[in-house]
């Protein structure tokens, strides 16, 4: 059993409960090389687990007639060595939290580039495709950096300025590349299209425009485009920055998930390591719950995506979804459950969820002390979403998903996570800050983790965070024996851009510093506060 154009023939697929795809490849793929609709940045997991899939459904179902293109723009190993060995075809096992799995082959993209302005017959290819005034879209997920034109000290990224400075021509940059093909459509015909984010992270689509916008408006002023560029970029009937709310989880490629595929009789499953050390299997997993939200602004058209589930609706309503899961009702749990699970010893979230003492804090961090201020953006109903979270998604004992992975990056975090549910509570009359309970406890919590000793009194490794120098030295002379310091936790706890608001101008802080009172008392202290709360 192979995946490849061939190898998905064979009868064995369906025999093995593999779903398999019920169009004709050769008659769709024949269509989308001469009027691409969808051309997709960024080959990794959660395109293939996601976006490729939906497609997939929409063409088995007869709403779509034409498949994607993919191209790769950062690692084009990813390409050669496992798009096209495969014949850009994959298995997608979904991890359902009964314990079962959906398997899936997923054959829908049509087309796979590496998006190389070195590589002429890809860059050709590229080039043509958005010349085409048959392409409605162009979507990516490419990581919040891949929008970035300056690392955090200012400095250009590779590639930016050697592209602002040639223009249009062999671009080095991602973000060049994009631009220099987005020309290309304009010197053709003033093309309309949709350039949309799909990236997990605030107002995406203004990041995609703010580094288009800063190309086009660079290019003009050197004199290296054609005039009138920057106008059709800022042009919404011409093109448009649609923002978007994603939300799937898709861990890396499994080995537990590598042994079914096997055991069933699939070839050549191994995994490929990129020199640019990217993991990559010919199989994603994923959990079977998703969410896609997407403004509805869409210049050249753009096909019947929401009969595969997908929502389309206006800019506000997408920004309350966002707010609803990154502010209150899923990414606030995942920190708790991320700071408390590594100072606790677990490695992995499921597990966590069957602590009779996490999973009450869990439910009251999301429905007694998150929910009152949600804004319901109407189209997904905020407690079935939690009810979702907490029943389904972060018990599902598939997810090979860690506290440590989590627990990154948490400087950045809490002030979005929690610190937007305090200024909720502040602005109300109906509801009283003072009660909060359990997130001043994740603060607390936070504080203790940065100790980098376990409840056990054990040593452990804390995860990357760019804060975490910095932080730790509020907390430098704590101990849990009784003989160091208190620190100077109260400098820490006026920083507004940590943890969203001024604590002690928020009437909170007195709560923090009780509870990390109390969470550095001894070995054992974090269980007790735990259940104390």
């Amino acid at each position: 059993m192979k995946l490849t154009r061939d190898g998905i023939k064979s009868g064995d697929w369906e025999r093995k409960g593999y779903s398999l795809p019920k169009f004709d490849r050769e008659k769709v793929e024949a269509a989308t090389r001469a009027a691409p609709f969808w051309i997709h940045f960024g080959a990794g997991n959660i395109f293939r687990a996601f976006q490729a899939n939906v497609v997939q459904n929409l063409l088995n179902d007869g709403v779509l007639d034409r498949g994607l293109v993919v191209a790769e723009g950062y690692d084009y190993e990813i390409i050669e060595k496992m798009y096209r060995p495969h014949d850009n075809i994959g298995a997608l096992v979904t991890l359902k939290a009964s314990g079962s799995v959906d398997k899936t082959v997923v054959a829908s993209i049509m087309e796979a580039l590496a998006a190389d302005s070195q590589n002429e017959t890809d860059w050709a290819r590229l080039l043509q495709i958005f010349r085409s005034p048959s392409l409605q879209m162009v979507t990516f997920t490419i990581t919040e950096k891949g929008y970035l034109l300056r690392n955090a000290a200012g400095i250009m990224m590779p590639g930016v300025e050697d592209d602002f400075a040639a223009g249009p021509v062999l671009p080095k940059s991602y973000i060049g590349k994009v631009v220099t093909l987005l020309h290309e459509r304009y010197i053709n015909g003033e093309l309309p299209l949709a350039m949309v984010s799909m990236d997990n992270c605030s107002h995406n689509g203004d990041k995609l425009y703010a580094a288009v916008n800063e190309f086009a408006g660079e290019w003009e002023r050197r004199g290296v485009c054609k005039p009138g560029f920057l106008a059709y970029v800022n042009n919404a009937s011409k093109v448009s920055f649609p923002w978007t709310m994603i939300d799937k989880i898709t861990p890396r490629p499994d080995a537990k998930i590598e042994k079914i595929l096997a055991d069933d009789g699939v070839e050549q499953l191994e995994p490929v390591i990129t020199s640019k050390k990217t993991y990559v299997a010919p199989f994603v997993n994923a959990e079977e719950c998703q969410y896609l939200v997407i403004e509805d602004a869409f210049p050249n058209g753009r096909p019947e995506l929401e009969k595969a589930g997908l929502y389309f609706t206006d800019r506000a309503t997408v920004d309350k979804v966002e707010k609803m899961k990154v502010c209150t009702c899923l990414n606030p749990l995942h920190t708790f459950l991320a700071v408390s699970g590594c100072l606790l010893g677990y490695t992995l979230i499921a597990d966590e969820m069957k602590d009779a003492d996490l999973l009450r804090l869990v439910k009251r961090l999301g429905y007694e002390e998150g929910l009152p201020v949600v804004v319901d953006p109407g189209i997904i109903k905020p407690r079935n979403f939690i009810d979702e979270v907490v029943n389904i998604r972060i018990p599902n004992p598939f997810m090979p998903d860690t506290p440590q992975r989590i627990a990154c990056d948490t400087s950045q975090k809490l002030s979005i996570r929690f610190g937007e549910t305090i200024k909720g509570y502040l602005g109300r009359s109906d509801l009283n800050v003072a009660d909060l309970k359990v997130v001043p406890l994740v603060f607390a919590l936070w504080l203790r983790y940065l100790m980098a000793v376990g409840d056990d009194g054990k040593a452990f490794e804390l995860s990357p965070d760019p804060l975490l120098d910095e932080c730790r030295k509020y907390v430098s002379g704590v101990t849990l024996d009784g003989s160091g310091s208190a620190g100077d936790i109260d400098a820490l706890l006026h920083r507004a851009e940590i943890f969203g608001v001024d604590l002690f101008e928020a009437g909170l802080a007195d709560s923090v510093k009780a509870y990390f009172g109390k969470l550095t008392a001894g070995t054992g202290a974090v269980r007790k506060v735990l259940q104390e709360v």
